[in-house]
């Protein structure tokens, strides 16, 4: 059962604050990208994903595999929400030894089910795991996000081709369609067309929805969850640093910290008092 849309959106606005400020604290990280996720794993989390936050290695938990995993504040976020990890492990973003890695690592963080590092690689390890659950008889689905400026790996396509020809129903992937990648928008570093066409031609079921509309969100994943006649792709419309003015639509927050002036503005847009 997913959770009452108003307590989703409040806690997609907690993990906003909580991105800014592990970003902020470390002068360090992607904030773009982490903002712009954040409604999706809101919503994936709220009830959809079947784990267990007090048995994060429980054997047939849902897999999550965030692709672009430098966006890895967002994901720290909904698992300090979720009681995976303790909201003062935020404090050890990209702090030696902490529980919150510059990239999401299984090594150190409880929930996490992919240590990332060069994009592209995501899909093929969810593939492998939903193969894994097809063997062992398992109902569990492998959900894996990619940004969109990830899927010019050809990697990816490699994996999207597998899938298909296994015809793996309980691989879903979810492209987060920002416009922006590390150095410009996608379209001025490499065109990617019509990515519904693109992944439909792969022969994959293609969902598209307003990424930062909770309602609509969640009623995507649902869809997505259910369909299980070969693998399926959520194309999720969305803005880059969402919900900080200044953040939104500019590729030099893809991976830039605010100044303790911008932090003070992005906390009061948040409904947040600086702290």
């Amino acid at each position: 059962m997913t959770a009452d849309i108003d307590v989703l959106e409040e806690q997609a606005r907690r993990c906003r604050v909580e991105i800014v400020k592990m970003v902020h604290r470390a002068q360090a990280g992607h904030p773009g990208g982490s903002l712009s996720e954040i409604d999706l794993l809101v919503g994936l989390y709220g009830g959809i994903l079947r784990v267990k936050p007090n048995e994060p290695d429980w054997e047939d938990r849902d897999r999550f595999i965030l692709s672009k995993g430098h966006a890895s504040p967002g994901m720290y976020a909904v698992l300090a929400e979720h009681g995976f990890i303790d909201h003062e492990d935020l404090k050890s973003y990209r702090v030696k030894g902490g529980v919150c890695q510059g990239h999401v690592d299984m090594k150190w963080c409880p929930g996490v089910d992919f240590s990332a590092g060069s994009l592209g690689m995501g899909l093929s390890f969810g593939l492998g795991c939903a193969l894994a659950a097809r063997l062992d008889g398992s109902s569990r689905q492998a959900w894996v996000m990619l940004g969109d400026g990830e899927v010019q790996e050809g990697s990816v396509w490699e994996a999207a081709m597998a899938a298909k020809h296994h015809n793996v129903g309980n691989l879903k992937a979810i492209v987060d369609v920002n416009r922006i990648q590390n150095d410009d928008f996608c379209v001025e570093q490499m065109e990617l067309h019509d990515l519904e066409a693109t992944w439909a031609s792969f022969g994959w079921e293609v969902f598209s929805v307003d990424g930062h509309d909770m309602s609509a969100v969640v009623a995507a994943l649902m869809a997505v969850s259910a369909h299980n006649d070969g693998p399926a792709v959520l194309l999720a419309q969305t803005v880059k640093g969402k919900g900080v003015s200044f953040m939104e639509d500019n590729p030099s927050f893809h991976g830039a910290a605010p100044n303790d002036e911008q932090f003070a503005q992005a906390m009061t847009e948040l409904g947040e008092v600086a702290a």
